[in-house]
């Protein structure tokens, strides 16, 4: 948080001119005891340190599209679907989201920011930002970065119609599901440099059940002639709610992997035996 910023500022002062690119990012929400001294939940004061933090860290005078990481009052992202519960205090949720709303405007007013965006929300939440907007004439977010792969698909029930209806895109984050959709880490394998290995904290994701769906994505792919990491991405690119899809890459044959993976069209056979095995695997986690 913030250490990536830098890196970006740095690179983008001495390569590209500033305007040629599209440059995003976030507030987090709170839970993080090293952010602000864990005094980071998402309003006002916290919103103006953290976007002239990242002006600063970036170098740079105004930001494209900035993000509310996660909502104050929680979520049921990040492996907490088994048990998580809407108890909150609504109208306090909704005072809540109209001073962002007030603070965020005047930061576009003082051309700070371009547009605002969500992310890790939920249904009720998309939909109160934007009537909220709607109703006193504030910024309209334009997009949601919430997580969606072939192995977690909570997106599309109900998120997917406002995303479509309301012009709300969704920027798909984690579409190989941190890599585990490659397939190195079945069996509990664990490769010299990759991202588990690297960083060993135990994740919500690995289960015999993701094992078992995985695999089964990986002899389609093969069946048909196609890398399994590309096929994924493919089916992320093609859903008619998808904006744009968030890659990584631990090196420059990854990175041309999944970004070729934007001119393949995945056919009638591919998807109707993809949607066999999400039957068969529905909720992974």
């Amino acid at each position: 948080f913030g250490t990536t910023e830098t890196i970006i500022g740095n690179w983008f002062a001495s390569r590209l001119s500033r305007e040629r690119v599209i440059l995003a990012s976030k507030i987090t929400g709170p839970g993080l005891p090293w952010i602000r001294d864990g005094k980071n939940i998402i309003d006002k004061k916290n919103i103006l340190l953290a976007v002239e933090g990242s002006l600063k860290r970036l170098q740079t005078d105004y930001i494209d599209l900035y993000q509310l990481h996660w909502p104050n009052r929680g979520s049921y992202h990040f492996g907490k679907i088994w048990d998580y519960r809407p108890e909150f205090e609504a109208q306090a949720e909704e005072d809540n989201f109209l001073e962002v709303l007030q603070t965020l405007q005047t930061l576009i007013q003082d051309g700070k920011i371009g547009h605002i965006g969500l992310s890790n929300e939920t249904a009720w939440g998309l939909s109160k930002w934007l009537q909220l907007a709607q109703r006193h004439g504030l910024p309209r977010a334009v997009s949601i970065q919430n997580e969606y792969s072939l192995l977690c698909r909570h997106f599309e029930p109900d998120l997917s119609e406002i995303a479509i209806h309301e012009n709300c895109g969704l920027l798909a984050w984690s579409p190989l599901c941190r890599g585990i959709l490659s397939g190195k880490y079945l069996h509990g394998a664990r490769r010299k440099g990759a991202r588990l290995t690297i960083d060993p904290r135990v994740d919500h994701r690995i289960n015999p059940q993701t094992d078992a769906a995985v695999a089964k994505y990986i002899e389609l792919a093969e069946r048909h002639g196609l890398d399994v990491c590309q096929m994924a991405l493919a089916f992320v690119n093609n859903q008619p709610f998808v904006t744009s899809t968030l890659i990584g890459a631990t090196n420059m044959v990854q990175l041309k992997s999944n970004i070729d993976a934007i001119s393949l069209d995945l056919s009638a056979e591919i998807n109707e035996e993809i949607k066999k095995i999400r039957r068969e695997y529905p909720l992974l986690y």
